[in-house]
């Protein structure tokens, strides 16, 4: 598996060993899917794992790491180590994988690979050069220096950690990726990690299943089997398959469908159980604590469903959540519409379309559909929409006190007095709280100020001056009592 942080070069590092351009079909120019391809590399057969860097995608990157023997962790060289190559780096050690670490943008002015190494020895992976036993390989992606070499140095790390697998008997395996296709429905993106599986045979996948109708190389090749560490297409599940399944090979429908079963009755019991922190705060606080967001998620594959999913639940606080109405892969359809309307919600769309007439029946029923190509966009319009549902912070600003000396009109709804500013300055019009000894006796709002005969907008500390407040409390003021003005205002928040 090839991981690292965004923009370090993986997918690029990729291109340059299979000889494709991908990245620049990628939506912002970051991968967003996991992909799977094998190339030839000195009559040996290796199988390449492209894995997001984004840290929205970090169920795809995790499923990455546990599908692999070596994870090649790339690291640019100008740019060092980074949040998520510290999280692939974790993944890769708790999945048991060997890493070699491909310093990549070698040739790019500002690069340090002396800088990377030290960094890597700070997080426990001393390299071979200076005593410690982690391969690393210096590549330039764009220039392909170094590749050659980096290939050379999988097999070599495949051949002394003796990596095998049992080609004979049944196949099983993971699903890495999952969609829906029009004209041949659902289909699985697998990687093969025991066994050889055949065209025609029965496939579980949790609760689903498969008789595989076609099997395909990642390039669209027809095969007739597959053996181990092979990525391969099937097609003829009855529904999707969740991305990260373990799909096995059984003898007969019968006994797949009864396999399913289970395995849905299992899913159906054991998912109460399976409760987050924060659904858990937000049942808690149900009483109308909580601002619910209520939104219908449509992703073009499986894992980037997921993906989607954990990250706008990372985003609850105990103010505000994301309740994910219906979640499901493949374009907007007329139900989505329908359900978005009943539940007030908003349909977010990742990598699929709206077709003409599902767009005609959001206009006529008023629901907002949101598309995006790439996450942290989407990401960031759900963000703002639970900021737009926190309480505004209330912001208090003490301006100045009035000693009262003397009280000359008091009626049922206006107090006229005068006194002397003793701190800060009275400035109308303002808010402000009556008070004798320690005790608040009245919230008021002052509305004229008066020096001498003349009305005022401000008056300063020292000097004696007539106020007018309006109140709807019963209040006898007294000569001793303070009139303390301050300001209020509310300031917009947003999450963190």
């Amino acid at each position: 598996a090839v991981m690292g942080h965004v923009d370090h070069g993986k997918t690029t590092l990729l291109d340059a060993i299979r000889g494709a351009q991908v990245a620049k079909g990628e939506a912002g120019g970051i991968t967003q899917h996991i992909s799977a391809y094998q190339i030839v590399h000195n009559k040996r057969a290796i199988t390449f794992l492209d894995t997001p860097g984004h840290e929205a995608f970090a169920a795809i990157r995790e499923h990455g790491a546990h599908l692999t023997d070596i994870a090649v962790v790339v690291v640019a060289a100008d740019d060092g180590i980074k949040p998520q190559t510290l999280e692939a780096i974790r993944f890769a050690r708790k999945a048991n994988a060997r890493i070699i670490v491909a310093i990549n943008k070698i040739d790019k002015e500002g690069a340090n690979t002396d800088r990377v190494k030290q960094q890597l020895s700070e997080n426990n992976l001393l390299v071979e050069e200076w005593g410690g036993d982690t391969v690393t390989v210096e590549v330039s992606a764009k220039t392909k220096q170094g590749v050659d070499n980096l290939l050379d140095m999988i097999l070599l790390v495949s051949d002394v950690e003796d990596f095998r697998a049992e080609v004979d008997g049944t196949a099983v395996g993971l699903v890495i990726e999952a969609h829906v296709e029009q004209g041949r429905g659902p289909i699985a993106n697998a990687l093969i990690e025991e066994g050889t599986l055949k065209a025609g045979q029965f496939v579980v996948a949790g609760t689903t299943y498969a008789k595989v109708r076609t099997l395909q190389s990642t390039d669209g090749k027809p095969l007739k089997e597959a053996g181990p560490s092979t990525p391969v297409v099937i097609t003829g599940f009855k529904s999707l398959p969740e991305f990260g399944d373990e799909f096995s090979v059984v003898t007969d429908e019968k006994l797949a469908r009864q396999q399913t079963e289970r395995a849905a009755i299992q899913k159906k019991t054991s998912g109460t159980g399976d409760m987050t922190s924060s659904e858990l705060i937000r049942i808690i606080n149900r009483n109308n604590k909580v601002s619910e967001f209520n939104i219908i998620i449509r992703a073009d594959v499986q894992g980037s469903l997921t993906s989607v999913i954990d990250s706008l639940k990372a985003l609850d606080t105990d103010e505000v959540a994301v309740r994910i109405v219906s979640s499901g892969v493949g374009n907007l359809t007329d139900n989505d519409i329908h359900t978005a309307s009943t539940a007030n919600a908003i349909i977010y769309g990742f990598n699929v379309t709206a077709p003409t007439s599902v767009k005609r029946l959001a206009s006529r029923d008023k629901v907002s559909m949101r598309l995006y190509n790439v996450i942290y966009e989407l990401i960031d319009d759900v963000k703002n929409e639970l900021s737009s549902r926190l309480a505004p912070e209330v912001v208090e600003k003490d301006m100045g006190r009035l000693v009262v000396r003397a009280v000359f009109k008091t009626t049922k709804s206006e107090i006229i007095c005068g006194g002397e500013v003793t701190k800060g300055k009275l400035v109308v019009p303002a808010l402000a709280r009556v008070t004798r000894d320690d005790t608040v006796l009245a919230e008021v709002e002052i509305t004229n100020l008066k020096r001498g005969p003349q009305d005022v907008k401000e008056v300063q500390e020292g000097e004696m001056c007539g106020l007018s407040f309006h109140t709807d409390a019963r209040l006898e003021i007294q000569e001793g009592d303070r009139i303390e003005l301050f300001t209020r205002e509310t300031i917009s928040r947003t999450l963190a």
